[in-house]
């Protein structure tokens, strides 16, 4: 499929993020139609190095989000290096980058102080741990950090357990969704104005925004949360069950669906006991309720039989599966969530566009694989991309 055809077709990115949150992001305006340049240091973004597993030299982390991407590898500390950062920043509408706040002032490339004036129409994105000024201001983040910062980890896990990191970096990828969101609004606004702006995105708003409902229940309640396991705070039966076979998770948002659960498993009056008529009930009493619920479940030999039957009955439900079972699952392979672009797979886009769908046109580039192809694109002769080279300006 053309380049042409995304629903971002004609919108240019320069790429300077590295790791995670702000990769995560181009990549997706990427699969939708955007021309991305990726901009790493001549040593690489670090997480090509992040495994095993490892493609080659490269490893599966930093493949996992920097398709459709063509890569350069420019030395920005050099005058020259910026000199080439300005020139492919003449044709961006778009500009992401995740340095330490400051970096760019200290070269002397600003938003402020020099790109906003020099290039108006450009949106400008800046991805950071908490931004630039205020009590953490300029200090350096990594998902995991934040998620112990920001409340996260003081509401996953058991008492058993005790807090516990969400087991995938949540705090990244939904920084990296924010950004794109930002993104796209500061383009649509600059229809109408034809002026770009700045995008401020910061790992540690993004965690406290994912704090629901455990903040509105503060706000409302002045009392801390609890750590509740695989239980939901507000809802009940909403839990891991064990049955006579493997464990299941319900996730049962209503009173009709609470009967219909009952009614299966062989407990139709459950419903007319006053500790589990409602809600509000039932989330009081989920203890005991967890164990009648349980008692009825041991009889229940088949997981996977049992939630096929509840979900079609219209009871939220699921067997626990392993990564593999759901890269295998049917259902995944019917919406084309793994896709295959010469030897590289990957998640798809989950976005599904009916006339511009995402396409997947470059696997992950190695490093500085298009630097000589991107210059001469932005009117760099061969004997200037040979001098750069020769100054260790460029990796080619």
């Amino acid at each position: 499929m053309s380049i042409q055809t995304g629903a971002l077709a004609g919108i240019k990115v320069l790429d300077l993020s590295r790791v995670l949150g702000g990769p995560y992001c181009t990549q997706a305006l990427a699969d939708h139609g955007a021309q991305v340049i990726k901009l790493e240091p001549l040593r690489g973004d670090e997480t090509r190095g992040w495994g095993p597993p490892f493609v080659g030299d490269t490893a599966a982390y930093y493949r996992g989000v920097n398709r459709n991407k063509q890569g350069i590898a420019v030395d920005l500390s050099q005058p020259a290096g910026q000199e080439v950062f300005l020139r492919l920043l003449s044709e961006a509408d778009v500009l992401v980058e995740n340095f330490k706040p400051g970096t760019l002032q200290r070269w002397g490339l600003g938003y402020n102080e020099v790109l906003r004036e020099k290039f108006p129409r450009l949106v400008h994105c800046c991805v950071s741990g908490f931004g630039e000024q205020g009590p953490l201001g300029g200090l350096p983040g990594y998902d995991a950090a934040i998620q112990a910062m920001a409340g996260l980890m003081s509401v996953n896990g058991s008492h058993h357990s005790g807090p516990m990191r969400v087991g995938l970096p949540i705090v990244d990828m939904v920084t990296g969704l924010n950004a794109m969101n930002g993104i796209l609004l500061a383009l649509q606004e600059r229809e109408r104005s034809g002026r770009g702006q700045f995008v401020d995105i910061t790992l540690y708003d993004c965690a406290v925004s994912l704090l629901h409902p455990h903040v509105p229940n503060y706000l409302a309640s002045g009392h801390e949360p609890v750590l509740t396991g695989n239980a939901h705070p507000n809802i009940a039966p909403y839990d891991c069950y064990q049955t006579g076979g493997e464990p299941v998770y319900l996730a049962v948002g209503n009173d009709n669906q609470f009967a219909i659960l009952c009614q299966h498993i062989g407990a139709p009056d459950m419903p007319q006991d006053g500790r589990f008529a409602n809600n509000r009930e039932r989330s009081v009493h989920r203890q005991v309720l967890k164990y009648e619920l349980e008692l009825h479940l041991a009889k229940q030999l088949d997981a996977q039989q049992l939630v096929t039957a509840l979900i079609n009955k219209g009871v939220p439900c699921g067997v626990i599966s392993s990564v593999k079972q759901v890269i295998n699952h049917p259902h995944t392979q019917f919406r084309q969530m793994i896709q295959q672009l010469g030897d590289y797979q990957g998640i798809a886009s989950p976005i599904k566009l009916s006339r511009t769908p995402a396409q997947y046109r470059l696997v992950p580039p190695a490093l500085g694989e298009h630097t000589v192809a991107v210059l001469q694109a932005h009117g760099y002769s061969a004997e200037d991309i040979a001098a750069l080279a020769e100054q260790a300006v460029i990796n080619r």
